[in-house]
């Protein structure tokens, strides 16, 4: 049985494997903590050593449900888990929200407890990039996909985001790596990059969890004050209404979003685009996805839903 460790300090090796599934109230157990990579290869080497199975799930903390989704989707796919906590600096271009955004790390502990976390992985900035940000090295370029969309207003986003990716999956080692489907596009990209790498991760997408209104929940989410978290919900009833006539044909699919954006005040569309599901030009009668993004007061913020063109909406 797994018995409570302390939160912070040194890293303390399973003795046995993980039961299927546990018995004992949630407050009896706490992650591991590893700060550095020989803490977390020391909290995996007997994970390793007795051939069982590692799940992963990568965050920039400020944990909330739509994230303990993903956790228990991968706490099902492997013997062990492990959440990463890292503000990542090189996926924030100058002017935007890195030194704001919200870092909460006893809730995130207390998540990943509730969660039957196995791992948690909180590395520094020296940690994840040796020799400071300024000395950066070999980057993953995310190729085309990474020009449109999000990588349209957000140029840098992405190489940082598959550069850190490609760092945690290496010291990590997983065997399943799972993302949410919110942030579709940087799904499909870290597909992508394991594929054409050779990575021996299956990376897997886990479905958006909303609040009871629609909106998708997101860490920036706590940023709205009460109008525009009002005025936010326009983002999902708009891929509602684009969903509800997709057996119409694309063209109908984005009227209907766009009727219900230009309607709802206070938000400012960056875009709303209708594509297939690997993010290439829709096609009648395939699945397809519907896509976007504003600002509503000073938060960005994205959604998307999927849809089969032609067909029945999912």
């Amino acid at each position: 049985m797994r018995t409570s460790i302390p939160l912070a300090g040194a890293v303390l090796e399973r003795t046995a494997p993980r039961p299927i599934s546990r018995t004992a109230p949630p407050e009896q157990y706490a992650p591991v903590v590893a700060r550095s990579r020989s803490e977390l290869d020391a909290a995996l080497a007997r994970v390793r050593a007795t051939g069982r199975t590692i799940s992963f799930v990568p965050t920039m903390g400020a944990l909330h449900d739509g994230h303990a989704a993903l956790m228990a989707h991968a706490r099902e796919r492997g013997d062990c888990l492990v959440v990463s906590i890292f503000v990542n600096p090189t996926q924030f271009a100058p002017g935007e929200d890195l030194d704001s955004y919200p870092r909460t790390w006893d809730a995130d502990l207390a998540k990943c407890a509730e969660m039957d976390v196995d791992v948690v992985f909180a590395p520094d900035v020296e940690t994840m990039y040796p020799g400071g940000l300024d000395r950066t090295g070999i980057t993953v370029d995310p190729g085309p996909l990474a020009t449109v969309l999000e990588g349209a207003s957000r140029p840098t986003h992405y190489r940082g985001v598959l550069t850190v990716v490609a760092k945690l999956f290496g010291l990590v080692r997983p065997d399943v790596a799972v993302f949410g489907e919110k942030d579709y596009q940087q799904l499909a990209l870290i597909r992508s990059m394991a594929e054409t790498l050779c990575l021996t991760v299956s990376v897997q997408g886990a479905p958006t969890v909303r609040e009871p209104d629609g909106l998708a929940m997101s860490s920036r989410n706590r940023y709205l004050d009460t109008e525009e978290r009002r005025r936010a919900v326009a983002l999902s009833a708009a891929l509602r209404a684009g969903v509800a006539v997709a057996d119409q044909g694309a063209a109908a699919v984005l009227a209907a979003a766009h009727e219900v954006i230009s309607a709802a005040d206070g938000i400012d569309l960056d875009y709303l685009e209708l594509t297939a599901a690997d993010l290439s030009a829709p096609r009648p009668g395939a699945e397809a996805r519907l896509l976007i993004a504003a600002r509503v007061g000073t938060t960005r913020l994205l959604d998307n839903m999927g849809l089969r063109l032609g067909g029945e909406a999912r």
